[in-house]
């Protein structure tokens, strides 16, 4: 379903995942609010990945971006999709590795990161 618009992929049982969509408390996260319209909202999240070190935008559609953030050291792989939703005016994520299961937070970190640069002026 990569090119469903409007469902992330979910989350397995492990603690490298997070998602605005999970029913599990440790891997939810809040979607990242947006005002002015998706267009502007894709572009800005554009912005703020292509700011980012060894992260590469893999799939680009209006109202979805799936990214590829890789570690410097071991060159592991974390995967992330966004979707942009106009109708609720907010971005929908989900990011966890693609091997092993335990990241030491780093997903959530990241996209905290990312949420907040979105938010910056």
């Amino acid at each position: 379903n990569m090119l469903d618009a409007t469902s992330l992929t979910p989350c397995p049982n492990s603690r490298n995942c997070v998602s605005t969509q999970a029913t599990i408390d440790r891997q939810r996260m809040s979607p990242i609010p947006f005002s002015g319209s998706a267009e502007q909202a894709q572009q800005r999240l554009e912005q703020v990945l292509e700011a980012m070190p060894r992260t590469t935008i893999v799939t680009r559609v209006p109202g979805r971006l799936d990214v590829e953030f890789r570690s410097r050291i071991f060159g592991f792989v974390d995967a992330a999709e966004f979707i942009i939703d106009e109708s609720t005016h907010q971005i929908q994520f989900r990011s966890g590795a693609r091997t092993g299961s335990s990241d030491f937070g780093v997903n959530r970190k990241r996209m905290q990161r990312i949420a907040a640069e979105f938010a910056a002026p």
